[in-house]
């Protein structure tokens, strides 16, 4: 356990790293941390400090950095966020397409930081409003999916057998009288004990359509929205290392470990603080990220933040975060 004394220098430390980013020295820490401590007090401090593996000393430098368990302690102990740290006025997301919202809120998360903004898009509701089949040629037809909401999903189906449109629409028919509201995969469960009364190509081209609607919804969830990769060139942790940018590229590239991120960020309420590789979910020792869930009409539907070196303002992006998640969820709710 540090004592008080150590908290204090460590807490001065870091916030002097993340303001300057230079290695921090022992004379500049006594005058910083508003203690009267002598310099040679300070050193034996940070040895303690450095021999707990929360402080490193680069180089032959004689100044100290925090290390990725040293900003864990700062983020989770040492961190006092206060509402209003905002300078700028408060944005907004106004109702839109929620493609837009989501679009917006990147961007907004982006210009806040000065970092990357990431947002993972609704999962789409496999539930469907109506169904049409419409047939294009011989063996070949359009499916045409309107959800709940009005979001339309389109498909073309290539089968071996042909079907008239008389057939398409008799499938159709059926699907829109008895199953319109439930979920696709409900309604592919339920044609397997409830259609027997119906021909057996009919009930064929039931499951051939239910399937690609299956399809449809599942390409569509999990869609990830970055903005604002540019804005890590202008970032020295990142610009005088290379090889740590083209691994950060990468990361947003793939995607999958950004999906695996968020995806625990939205199983735990309000914003969480995930620092560069303290876990497999950020492999990468230069990059945080700062997450959060939002919701649509009170649920979790997805989850936004804001990614940047390890050397980041926690406080600021916490609250720009916050923030951002509250007006996604006000813009997506349907509430009045």
């Amino acid at each position: 356990m540090l004592d008080d004394r150590a908290k204090l220098l460590l807490k001065a430390l870091i916030e002097r790293y993340i303001a300057e980013g230079q290695p921090v020295g022992s004379r500049t820490l006594s005058r910083a941390s508003g203690l009267e401590l002598s310099p040679a007090t300070v050193r034996n401090v940070m040895s303690d400090l450095e021999e707990l593996g929360l402080v490193a000393s680069p180089h032959t430098s004689a100044g100290r950095i925090p290390t990725p368990r040293g900003y864990r302690l700062f983020v989770d102990t040492m961190l006092t966020v206060t509402g209003g740290g905002l300078a700028s006025p408060t944005p907004s997301l106004p109702p839109d397409q929620p493609q837009k919202v989501i679009a917006n809120a990147a961007q907004l998360l982006s210009n806040l930081s000065h970092f990357v903004g990431v947002v993972v898009a609704p999962r789409r509701t496999s539930v469907f409003r109506h169904i049409e089949f419409l047939r294009l040629s011989e063996r070949r037809f359009l499916v045409i999916i309107v959800s709940p909401d009005g979001d339309v999903q389109n498909r073309v189906v290539h089968t071996q057998a042909d079907y008239s449109q008389a057939q398409l629409a008799e499938a159709a028919n059926y699907l829109n009288a008895h199953y319109a509201g439930l979920a696709i995969e409900e309604v592919r469960t339920r044609l397997r004990t409830e259609v027997e009364q119906l021909r057996g190509e009919i009930v064929t081209l039931m499951e051939t359509a239910v399937q690609v609607g299956t399809d449809a919804f599942n390409a569509s969830k999990d869609e990830v929205v970055i903005s604002g990769e540019h804005n890590l060139l202008d970032v020295s942790d990142f610009s005088h290392d290379m090889s740590h940018l083209r691994r950060a590229f990468e990361l947003f590239e793939q995607k999958t470990q950004l999906m695996r991120l968020l995806e625990v960020s939205s199983q735990a309420e309000g914003v969480r603080i995930y620092i560069g590789g303290e876990s497999k979910v950020v492999p990468f020792e230069e990059l945080s990220v700062v997450s959060a869930p939002y919701e649509v009409d009170g649920q979790v539907v997805g989850t936004l933040g804001v990614i940047g070196p390890m050397r980041m303002p926690y406080e600021r992006m916490i609250q720009i975060v916050d923030i951002t998640a509250k007006l996604v969820s006000n813009a997506l709710s349907h509430k009045q």
